[in-house]
């Protein structure tokens, strides 16, 4: 078999399966879909997402989905509900069964218990006329013409059609349910967009002894050892309150020795810049993040309502975060 054969078969297949997607536009603008994701809406318990073999698969990847995005859903495997799982199933809950012959047995063996739970029961089926989807509460009917596969035997298309409804069904109900990133952070605390969406400058900053602050009668070099031995590239310069007076960085050390200061001499409310920009504690990590990138520093202070210095953080902070 030769390269162009290969491109040939997989071209097929992508083909096949565009179309199996594409052809679902008719089933979303059908009365079962609303009424499915009604039911999913009006659920106080969660949604139970049941399926074997590759359907199990999709199955698993659809409760995955929907509960990452403001539906609380969990994957039971059939054959393991007839021994004792069935229990996790609740009447607050609803059933969303996939099978694309509608006529697994494992999942067939388990409707008698569900019905008499009375628990809303949604059909992913490529059968109309099986027997799941006429015991459903409400039945989304997920046909393909063919499967990708040449024997036309193994699942491709309609495990993929079957995964495209689920996105459908899931991002349906998280529009309808508000859902925004701050949500969608909470639930993925551990992502990139939950660092940015949930970390506060006071889980970043450095206080305490790690905080580098001098008076502003401080010499210009007693401040550089302040500055080097805390390792922000920054000092904050405070009253004997400490509250904020200015800042000296790095950029401020360049400034002074383009202007030939003598670094042993002079004092640092020479050199500091007064008008700083300042964070207070309570602000998301992205806001400090967007200040930073905005005015070229690298580092802040976090001062309190009263401008008193509580803390300082700077660019690597960020990074270690994975703010960044």
């Amino acid at each position: 078999m030769n390269e162009q054969k290969l491109q040939e078969l997989a071209l097929a297949v992508i083909d096949i399966e565009a179309r199996a997607v594409a052809s679902l536009a008719h089933q979303v603008r059908e009365p079962a879909f609303i009424h499915a994701c009604t039911l999913m809406l009006g659920c106080k318990g969660r949604v139970v997402v049941i399926g074997m073999g590759k359907s199990g698969h999709i199955g698993g990847k659809i409760a995955a989905t929907l509960a990452s995005t403001g539906t609380p859903a969990f994957f039971v495997h059939p054959g393991e509900a007839s021994h004792g799982d069935l229990g996790m199933i609740t009447p607050a809950d609803v059933v969303l069964a996939l099978s694309n012959s509608g006529e697994t047995s494992e999942i067939i063996t388990i409707l008698p218990i569900i019905k008499r739970l009375n628990v809303p029961l949604i059909a992913m089926t490529g059968n109309p006329g099986s027997t799941l989807a006429k015991a459903a509460t409400a039945g989304i009917i997920v046909n393909v013409e063919r499967e990708a596969c040449p024997l036309d035997l193994a699942p491709t298309a309609s495990t993929t059609a079957a995964l495209a409804m689920g996105d459908a069904l899931a991002i349906s109900l998280l529009e309808s349910r508000g859902f925004t990133e701050e949500d969608f952070a909470r639930s993925h605390p551990g992502g990139a967009l939950g660092r940015r969406l949930l970390l506060l400058i006071d889980d970043l900053m450095h206080t305490g002894d790690t905080m580098p602050m001098v008076g502003p009668d401080t010499s210009l070099s007693n401040a550089l050892v302040e500055m080097t031995r805390k390792g922000l590239g920054m000092t904050a310069v405070v009253d004997g309150n400490r509250h904020l007076i200015g800042v000296f960085t790095d950029g401020d050390l360049r400034r002074a020795i383009d202007s030939r200061l003598d670094v042993h001499v002079a004092s640092i409310s020479d050199v500091m810049t007064r008008d700083c920009k300042t964070v207070q504690p309570g602000m998301l990590a992205a806001e400090a993040l967007q200040i930073m990138d905005s005015t070229k520093i690298n580092a802040l202070p976090v001062v309190n309502q009263d401008n008193k210095l509580v803390g300082a953080l700077n660019m690597h902070d960020l990074l270690r975060a994975g703010v960044v």
